[in-house]
């Protein structure tokens, strides 16, 4: 299982060229090897690959238009042929989905997208927040989006942060998930004031070392992503460091 940064940690630092070439040699730096392209400018794959190549990082995973999925698949995939990355992720479902009337018609519009990109030799990701795991027509959106995709069809990026927020067991999802998640994201939860917040990894109080074997024993997971939404103030690079090194103090890299 290799670590790798979620790049929507640095939204604010990778929307031109000059900007991302510097972040990638920054993030680099801290030790990962591998990033999730996620909220970047507009800069070419081209130029994407190049500079994370530059700096030593392979581009593994990415979240993507969800328009862009649905209508624009042919030229998706060629875009993530250059930039050499297997998995074309969704961070979250459009609005209209998420409603009791129109959540099936997901499967029926994006169905023939996740087998267009299953037949390119790659996988179309879902990320999860703690919304999927909301009841509608009497089932957790999760378990629909499950019956609706075969794992072939559709893997899902399994997030540790959002998964907690739900009141849903980790472990469970794990166990559930076990032939669908080889990627995941990795974000820690504190309590402050009595609100939940976001956290570098090992600095909250979910419970890594256990999580961590629990990914491990799936033997699907391949790329472990930090990712933290929101850094309340702190520097993100700080907080993409800090997670870098809790988890090398448990042997990853």
């Amino acid at each position: 299982m290799i670590i790798g940064a979620q790049l929507f940690t640095l939204r604010n630092y990778v929307q031109n060229e000059k900007d991302f070439r510097f972040s990638m040699k920054k993030v680099a730096k801290m030790g990962y090897k591998t990033v999730q392209i996620s909220a970047v400018g507009p800069i070419k794959p081209e130029i994407l690959r190049d500079a994370c190549d530059e700096a030593g990082l392979k581009i593994v995973l990415t979240h993507s238009n969800p328009d862009r999925i649905l209508n624009d698949t042919e030229a998706l995939i060629k875009e993530h042929d250059i930039l050499g990355c297997d998995y074309i992720g969704m961070g979250i479902m459009p609005d209209k989905y998420r409603t009791k009337e129109w959540l099936e018609h997901f499967a029926l519009d994006y169905k023939e997208p996740a087998k267009k990109i299953a037949a390119a030799g790659k996988k179309f990701m879902y990320h999860n927040h703690n919304i999927e795991f909301e009841k509608l027509n009497g089932k957790r959106i999760m378990e629909t989006l499950m019956e609706n995709f075969t794992a072939e069809e559709m893997g899902f990026t399994l997030d540790t942060y959002w998964v907690q927020a739900a009141g849903a067991d980790i472990y469970q999802w794990i166990d559930l998930l076990k032939d669908r998640i080889p990627c995941v994201h990795l974000k820690d939860m504190t309590v402050e004031g009595g609100q939940q917040h976001m956290a570098a990894v090992g600095s909250g109080n979910l419970n890594f070392p256990k999580i961590l074997e629990a990914f491990e024993k799936t033997g699907c997971v391949k790329y472990a992503l930090v990712e933290q939404d929101d850094c309340y103030g702190a520097s993100p690079f700080d907080c993409l460091k800090s997670s870098y090194d809790y988890l090398n103090t448990l042997g990853y890299r």
